[in-house]
């Protein structure tokens, strides 16, 4: 399995084949498209991110030791950044999650070409990710 860090260097390089950003909200909406729907039994308030202006949910599912992220928004930008997150985080260790600097948010551009309330929506993604990997660890560190 490839690292997070591995995981974001392809994310990076993906992005930087288009100079354009209409070409590259286009490739983040078919990230989004590319989703996997989340089963509706997980679309519950627990489940939804606090901070976002569109509707987030996400789930974390804990097994062999490493933390799977599913998700889906009713926007489909979010739903690309959504995607975007999975593809990195999902199926790492709490601690890879929780030790990784996501730095392909900044080199793709998306800090300078998201609104304040999407940038915003997005670091509580990730915060949310961050939280579910927390969780994970301390209750299998017992």
């Amino acid at each position: 399995m490839k690292t997070i860090n591995e995981l974001q260097d392809e994310i990076v390089e993906e992005f930087s084949a288009f100079d354009d950003w209409m070409d590259k909200y286009a490739l983040l909406i078919d990230l989004g498209n590319s989703l996997k729907p989340l089963d509706e039994k997980y679309k519950t308030e627990n489940n939804l991110i606090e901070g976002c202006q569109s509707r987030v949910w996400l789930q974390a599912d804990y097994k062999d030791g490493k933390v799977f992220f599913q998700g889906e928004s009713d926007a489909v930008i979010v739903k690309g950044l959504v995607s975007l997150l999975i593809n990195v985080l999902s199926g790492h260790t709490p601690d890879e999650i929780l030790n990784s600097e996501l730095y392909f948010i900044e080199k793709i551009g998306l800090k300078e070409h998201l609104s304040p309330t999407r940038s915003n929506g997005l670091l509580s993604m990730v915060k949310q990710m961050h939280l579910y990997a927390l969780a994970f660890k301390v209750k299998n560190e017992k």
